[in-house]
């Protein structure tokens, strides 16, 4: 059993298109799941394709192909739940295309508000969000409230910090690690690379974490 995760904006690639075909006729228990926010970057799925969605291209490969609320927690574990036994009981690939919106930006130097507008932005923050939909659910079933939600935020804070607290007392892995994890006899370039690190370290030594192990990774092969 296989689960593929992926974003609609990689529907045009060959190795998806390799993928379905190569599944449908190997009949593979696999599950392809399309994660459809609405945009590739910038540019919306009105710009890139025509066809109903994503969902139709699984069937053109002969996948049975569902279609989802993304947004909706209950929903997307009924669709996943049901590909899984129809891939397992049937030995066949299967697609599922979430349709979500990509409320973020598409990266730290994105600036989504160039491209749409806020008012949609915050439409879809607001009561289509998944989490808020989920937790108005079981509100309504009895089985959460704020009392919980602020008990379970403050558990959740201790152990975060207790995590962070152990892993800044792990010894940290030598600067030559950084160039020594992958080659058995380690090539010149990472020697000349590991050099300039070093050069750079000396030079601006107040830029870097003073409790790192400073080993030549020459020493540690040899």
């Amino acid at each position: 059993m296989l689960y593929k995760l992926y974003e609609c904006s990689l529907w045009f690639r060959a190795d998806f298109h390799a993928g379905l075909n190569f599944a449908a006729v190997m009949e593979a228990p696999v599950i392809f799941f399309c994660r459809n926010n609405g945009w590739a970057i910038s540019t919306p799925i009105s710009d890139q394709f025509r066809s109903d969605g994503i969902v139709v291209r699984g069937k053109a490969y002969g996948i049975p192909s569902i279609r989802v609320d993304g947004n909706d927690a209950l929903a997307v574990y009924s669709a996943v739940h049901k590909a899984r036994k129809m891939a397992i009981e049937e030995q066949t690939p299967v697609l599922i295309e979430a349709m979500t919106y990509r409320a973020g930006h598409h990266s730290t130097s994105d600036d989504s508000t160039k491209y749409r507008s806020v008012e949609e932005i915050e439409w879809w923050r607001g009561d289509q969000n998944p989490v808020k939909r989920f937790r108005k659910w079981i509100e309504n079933e009895g089985w959460w409230n704020d009392e919980a939600e602020s008990q379970h935020r403050s558990n959740i804070r201790k152990q975060l910090s207790q995590a962070i607290q152990a892993a800044e007392k792990v010894v940290k892995p030598p600067l030559g690690d950084l160039f020594s994890d992958v080659y058995d006899v380690i090539p010149k370039n990472l020697i000349d690379q590991e050099a300039f690190v070093r050069k750079s370290m000396d030079k601006h030594s107040q830029d870097y974490p003073s409790d790192v192990p400073v080993v030549e990774v020459w020493d540690e092969v040899d």
